[in-house]
């Protein structure tokens, strides 16, 4: 399982799960295994059975190449948890805004550059994945939520790469 911007919460349970061949990676955490720009994986293909990346790609100045990036590594027969935070009908970015107040005011977060709306799910889809969309309360009780520092509104995105069928049939 490849783990991006492992979050302490969730990297302490998988890291001693059994049965988990585990691997954080992150850009700039000194504590993740591996620093990886998530634009540039230099992992070999279809290396994962699972990924986990959770409120990264929000930070990603070139989140389709990202996105593709997650597709190539998985696995065929893999999946993908993605989240996003979901914060208008469809995503809004905007490259010229660099001051982070302004970012802030504009993405909700000085270190975004985007905001995402529900095509999130048709950007996944592009860059090679089947999606199903579940919202937190779907998954996990209100109490597992609170834990997980999820709201139940939230919305996860669960992939798996689209199989050479899948791929011809979009192109």
């Amino acid at each position: 399982m490849l783990h991006f911007a492992p979050e302490r919460c969730f990297a302490d349970r998988l890291r001693s799960a059994p049965n988990v061949d585990w691997l954080s990676a992150d850009l700039l955490d000194p504590s993740a295994m591996l620093k990886v720009d998530i634009t540039r994986i230099q992992l070999p293909d279809e290396s994962f059975d699972a990924i986990y990346c959770s409120h990264v790609l929000e930070h990603v100045p070139d989140d389709g190449t990202a996105m593709r990036e997650l597709a190539r590594v998985l696995k065929p027969s893999g999946w993908a948890i993605v989240q996003v935070p979901i914060a208008s009908p469809t995503t809004y970015e905007d490259p010229t805004i660099t001051d982070p107040a302004e970012r802030e005011r504009v993405f909700g977060q000085w270190d975004h550059v985007r905001t995402y709306g529900h095509d999130v799910e048709q950007r996944l889809s592009a860059a090679g994945f089947v999606v199903q969309r579940f919202s937190a309360r779907d998954v996990a009780t209100p109490e597992e939520c609170e834990r997980m520092s999820l709201r139940e509104n939230d919305w996860i995105y669960f992939c798996r790469r689209r199989g050479a069928a899948e791929r011809a049939a979009a192109s």
